[in-house]
């Protein structure tokens, strides 16, 4: 790659916009300011800079990070968009720019002893719901009770969402939730916990910029590992009432077919 100072000292001076557009995208998904995310995006801005500057991307500094992959490269996608966005009519070649470099930190990533040690904790695990949830089009999360910690969701609950569904593993739910809706879901999720039944009930959430949604939900419990997932399905007001009922059995079958699988990842 050619050397592109100018564009290293336009991403560091814009540094702060970026960042609160990148915060302004992902909401309640955006990275805690002492998380594992938040470091692993310190270090790819850092990678990014002397890459423009010298004209040659030098092997990133993971030493020591704990970020799951597919949390940290969502995440990195939405500061290059952010970034790109910023930059107007300059954005599509700033993302042209960027994308290799993006390339390059994820193979770093996958390569390097944190990156491996967190995708043999995780990864198994995490195929226990979507071989069953990704032949369902309606909004799917998966919810530990214990602690209302979204450990799984498919793509149509991140698009309901607003985020991309791998920016969506490991938030808690109430980030999603009106606050005076907090109580509503508390209470759903300890019916789910203690019945061996199929939970039906009106469900209230918030997209990362703010927007209500209502929807009608039905959840059934997942037990593995001495602990109990609630699986929801989601089916917003506009969908229709005739819909809902005609699905409604869906999380059963998505439960029964996990059954003989792994958990889904803490």
């Amino acid at each position: 790659m050619e050397p592109n100072p100018a564009l290293a000292q336009w991403l560091l001076g814009h540094r702060i916009e970026i960042e609160a557009r990148l915060r302004r995208r992902l909401g309640p998904a955006a990275p805690r300011a002492s998380g594992p995310e938040a470091e692993t995006l310190r270090r790819f801005r850092t990678f990014v800079s002397t890459a423009l500057m010298r004209g040659e991307a030098p092997p990133p500094s993971l030493d020591g990070l704990r970020a799951d992959e597919r949390r940290v490269m969502s995440l990195l996608s939405a500061w290059k968009e952010a970034a790109s966005e910023l930059a107007g009519p300059e954005g599509a070649e700033l993302g042209e720019t960027l994308k290799p470099l993006l390339v390059q930190f994820r193979l770093a990533l996958r390569t390097s002893s944190g990156g491996r040690s967190q995708r043999a904790r995780t990864s198994s695990p995490r195929r226990a719901i979507p071989g069953a949830i990704d032949r369902i089009a309606d909004p799917f999360l998966a919810i530990d009770v214990g602690t209302s910690t979204l450990v799984d969701a498919n793509p149509a609950a991140g698009a309901l969402l607003g985020v991309e569904r791998d920016s969506l593993f490991g938030l808690d739910l109430m980030g999603f939730v009106p606050e005076v809706h907090h109580a509503d879901w508390w209470s759903q999720l300890d019916a789910v916990a203690e019945s061996n039944e199929r939970v039906a009930f009106g469900a209230h959430l918030k997209t990362v910029t703010g927007e209500k949604i209502s929807a009608r939900a039905s959840a059934t419990a997942f037990n593995s590992r001495g602990r109990t997932v609630a699986l929801v399905v989601l089916w917003p007001d506009s969908a229709g009432d005739d819909v809902a009922d005609a699905a409604a059995p869906e999380p059963d079958r998505i439960a029964s077919s996990t059954s003989s699988t792994s958990s889904p990842a803490p």
